[in-house]
């Protein structure tokens, strides 16, 4: 089976993406990451597949795509693929806690196991892992790293939905003299 790869750059930093023979994507990493996949083969490195998903991922660190519309292929457990879903219904610029995930899911008592799958999630900001938080409001483990998570997730609250536009920076007052 051959697998595709390339690297793209970004605000928080290089990405990984790998994709199957099909074009789907099964992997988006941030490079540096440990975990990177184990596959059958070396992934050959060609752009070409990830054109769409490159412009996506544009589009959503300028601020005008909210939802990824792109063919995923994350290879995981029953429930990490489970976990994996109920992660694609966050409201962007929203966050859950874990609890709260688990509980979306019909499984309340499941939070560990949903930090767990969460933490295995291949496809970091497409599945937006990022947006579940602890449940006390604290921003607790991230693939790419809590740093990561609080720009993606002010990143967000910039440009929600029900803001037209984002809050320009403060401006400076000088006395007149």
């Amino acid at each position: 089976m051959t697998t595709w790869s390339t690297t793209t750059e970004s605000p928080v930093g290089p990405l990984l993406l790998i994709a199957d023979e099909d074009g789907s994507l099964t992997h988006m990493l941030f490079h540096e990451e440990e975990r990177f996949p184990s596959l059958a083969a070396e992934p050959r490195a060609d752009a070409a597949p990830f054109t769409e998903a490159i412009h996506q991922l544009d589009e959503y660190f300028a601020g005008s795509r909210r939802h990824f519309d792109l063919p995923l292929a994350p290879r995981g457990t029953g429930f990490q693929l489970e976990a994996w879903a109920a992660l694609r219904t966050i409201p962007y610029g929203e966050t859950r806690s874990y609890t709260g995930q688990a509980t979306a899911m019909g499984r309340p008592a499941a939070s560990r196991a949903v930090g767990a799958a969460n933490g295995r999630n291949p496809l970091g900001i497409v599945v937006p892992c990022h947006r579940v938080i602890g449940a006390d409001g604290s921003l607790t483990g991230y693939g790419g790293g809590i740093d990561r998570k609080r720009w993606l997730l002010a990143h967000e609250q910039a440009w929600r939905q029900d803001t037209l536009f984002p809050a320009p920076p403060a401006m400076a007052h000088h006395a007149s003299t």
